[in-house]
């Protein structure tokens, strides 16, 4: 009995070494016994377009997109799921029928994640921190889960009333960080990409506690810099971005193969390995 070719998939970026996506998929592929060849690949800032034209002439069956060519995908894609348009940004391409299709699991793989940990977010009050791509990419799923409200806080306070604007949603806010003083809240997330850098914003330390749960979209082999000072100042429960980086892997997955895998294992092994 022949062996069936593997079909292909990517994940296309600049830079791209640093990507974890290979190996989890290929974890996923294992444990479903799906035969799936999935490779990481350094596209040119200006070669998108002809990169994803190759691979479809090539059969590849789906791309994942990380920076800075989710806008591109966006703009490449025939049809867009709801969530991929209101985030404005794809980071899942599937190739069917001779139509590109885009996707963007982002978000789906934060609330996932918050799922998993146990973090109500029905009803609850919640703090997002930036209002750049990250932060917009979250948004609709979080709202998909009916909190009381989303206040989202960013150094320039136009661009977070633009993304409160863009959603057009009652329970959505904008303020600065100075004025989150006399505010509380039950879950707040950091979208800023402060912790990549070392850095925190502003916070006021009046909002954090011990029944605040803290979650940062960046993962590190130590707490990012944000969990440290979350941490400092009462917070208890606090998450790394490591469950949602498995989490948007798993829905990519999903999408693609139409098998739901189990993240939790392949969070452990990523985990064990950035020690």
């Amino acid at each position: 009995m022949t062996q069936q070719t593997p079909d292909q998939y990517r994940v296309f970026g600049n830079p791209i070494e640093h990507s974890r996506s290979p190996e989890i998929h290929h974890i996923f592929a294992s444990k479903n016994q799906q035969n799936i060849n999935y490779q990481k690949q350094l596209v040119d800032i200006d070669d998108f377009s002809n990169a994803i034209t190759d691979f479809i002439d090539q059969d590849g069956k789906g791309v994942n997109v990380t920076v800075p060519f989710k806008e591109q995908a966006l703009a490449i894609a025939d049809e867009l799921t709801d969530r991929a348009s209101l985030a404005g940004a794809v980071n899942t391409l599937s190739f069917k029928d001779g139509k590109i299709f885009g996707d963007n699991t982002d978000g789906e793989g934060l609330v996932q994640d918050l799922i998993t940990n146990k973090v109500t977010l029905k009803h609850s009050r919640i703090l997002l921190l930036g209002a750049g791509g990250a932060a917009r990419g979250v948004l609709l799923p979080l709202l998909a889960q009916n909190p009381s409200s989303i206040v989202i806080a960013n150094r320039t306070v136009s661009k977070a009333d633009t993304l409160c604007l863009h959603f057009s949603d009652s329970r959505l806010s904008a303020s600065s960080y100075q004025n989150l003083e006399q505010q509380s809240f039950n879950v707040i997330i950091n979208a800023t990409s402060a912790s990549l850098s070392g850095s925190l914003p502003p916070l006021p330390t009046s909002i954090i506690s011990q029944h605040v749960v803290c979650y940062d979209m960046v993962y590190g082999k130590d707490d990012t810099p944000f969990l440290k000072w979350v941490k400092e100042h009462g917070a208890i429960k606090v998450i790394d971005g490591l469950g949602m980086l498995v989490g948007q892997a798993a829905v990519s997955f999903y999408v693609w193969r139409g098998v739901t895998p189990e993240v939790q294992p392949v969070i452990d092994k990523l985990r064990a390995s950035l020690k």
